[in-house]
């Protein structure tokens, strides 16, 4: 690890040749898109999860891809010192996630966002929760998902996949044979 001396900065880096973590950064507002782009041009691997929302104008109506988590994208990479000032100084990035320095995002967490907004069920944001229980999807595209139960209607329940790290969470409804309790 390498300690950096700014008071602005981290207090612990990995050094290089470690492996890549995926890690939250808070943008300005309505800045995801910016951030994403300059962050790929540099050769970073970034990931956006977006949903297509219905926006009505006064004449027509529009499908939009907004930021499924707005404010927020996540970045795949090793954080040495370099990277993480390359990351900061990009315009519309306010910081990294984490108490005092950055702490990655779990790659369960990363993989169960990409399968809900890879597949073709349909997946909303939702208010962050704490409390109910934790099941893991058994088969169809979302199969390996784990997320938080938090309604359950007809035969259907609706799961819940949360990123703890900035309280934010997406809903998606599933049959009740679709998923066991996880621990």
């Amino acid at each position: 690890m390498l300690e950096l001396a700014h008071s602005n900065t981290p207090k612990l880096i990995p050094l290089e040749g470690c492996t890549p973590l995926w890690y939250a950064i808070y943008t300005q507002c309505r800045h995801e898109a910016r951030v994403e782009s300059a962050l790929q041009k540099n050769g970073l691997e970034v990931f956006l999860p977006r949903v297509t929302t219905l926006s009505r104008r006064r004449d027509r109506k529009l499908l939009l891809e907004l930021p499924l988590f707005p404010g927020y994208i996540f970045v795949r990479t090793s954080l040495t010192a370099s990277e993480y000032h390359n990351i900061i100084k990009t315009p519309g990035v306010v910081r990294l996630l984490g108490n005092g320095s950055p702490i990655a995002v779990p790659e369960e967490t990363i993989d169960s966002v990409k399968a809900i907004v890879d597949s073709d069920q349909p997946f909303y944001p939702w208010p962050y929760l704490k409390t109910g229980s934790l099941v893991r999807v058994l088969d169809g595209p979302l199969a390996g998902v784990v997320g938080i139960v938090i309604a359950q209607k007809d035969k259907q329940r609706r799961l819940v996949v949360a990123v703890e790290m900035f309280q934010r969470s997406v809903a998606v409804e599933l049959d009740s044979e679709a998923v066991e309790r996880w621990s």
